[in-house]
């Protein structure tokens, strides 16, 4: 864990890696210097999620909406879009579980893809062009932390400062609550919340094919790196199309987090978060071996 006596969180940040989103892994896919083995004996991915499918999770996709009739989504339990108009404050309705833009859908996509069982919601916080305010995406992750949902994947943020104190307590509230945020950091190498947040889940990329395969991080902000390079996602229309950025890495925690509290549903966000990091692959020794 140290280099000239200097442990990982305390180093000068590393440069972002060319050709890759920003904090993500090297494409050449060098997960840097080892990290201690499993800390409890016993966690490792067999323990964790061998034999889950996410039943009985509820996972909330917190995006530009959800196509549930893509065949690679499957049900949508609930939708909902949050309304914005000047002058009054941002509501959430019900609506159909449609989406405009597709970036949602890739995402539920891959949700469903590794946790086939998930009950799976929508919560539209996007326009059809991929974009949208910052205060209507504190309203949907407010309401999302008050339907109760166990896991929220967002694969959006804001870099307006004067949101951070406010996303700052939804987060810590979605802690306490027991619900898991998953957040994407961002693509580019600049400040933006909440996935620089500790009471989220973080997550950039690496370029591995490996859906089930994810690193932890030990120099922060980000935490983990899961499949975010040419991943092969959803589109509309029905098809499929391969795309890059750690807005697909995050579903990859999230599905992989939502397979976790399947199988040991009484996991808080902290003790989720250590069994993650018990079952990276750079940490534990996969499958119980020496």
């Amino acid at each position: 864990m140290d280099v000239n006596g200097v442990a990982p969180w305390r180093r000068e940040r590393l440069p972002h890696a060319s050709g890759m989103p920003a904090w993500s892994m090297p494409a050449d896919g060098d997960p840097g210097e080892p990290l201690p083995t499993a800390l409890f004996d016993g966690i490792d991915s067999r323990w964790a999620w061998e034999g889950a499918t996410g039943e009985g999770v509820r996972v909330c996709v917190l995006d530009s909406g959800v196509d549930g009739s893509h065949p690679l989504v499957g049900p949508v339990e609930r939708a909902w879009r949050v309304v914005t108009a000047e002058g009054r404050a941002p509501r959430v309705e019900e609506c159909e579980p449609q989406d405009g833009a597709g970036h949602g859908t890739a995402c539920a996509g891959i949700i469903r893809g590794i946790a086939p069982a998930v009950s799976l919601s929508s919560l539209k916080v996007l326009g059809d062009g991929r974009s949208g305010s910052a205060s209507a995406l504190i309203a949907g992750l407010a309401f999302a932390i008050e339907e109760g949902f166990d896991v929220v994947s967002m694969s959006l943020s804001t870099n307006r400062a004067e949101f951070r104190d406010r996303l700052g307590e939804l987060c810590d509230r979605a802690y306490f609550r027991r619900t898991t945020v998953v957040a994407a950091a961002h693509n580019l190498p600049i400040e933006s919340f909440p996935w620089n947040f500790a009471s989220v889940i973080s997550v950039a990329s690496h370029a591995e094919p490996d859906s089930m395969r994810f690193y932890y991080n030990a120099a922060p902000p980000v935490e983990f790196r899961a499949r975010g390079v040419r991943v092969p996602v959803a589109s509309p229309g029905g098809g499929t199309v391969r795309n890059t950025g750690n807005s697909f890495a995050a579903p990859h925690m999230a599905a992989i987090a939502a397979l976790v509290l399947s199988k040991h549903p009484w996991l808080t966000p902290f003790q989720l978060k250590s069994v993650l990091y018990h079952c990276a692959a750079n940490v534990s020794v996969q499958g119980g071996g020496e």
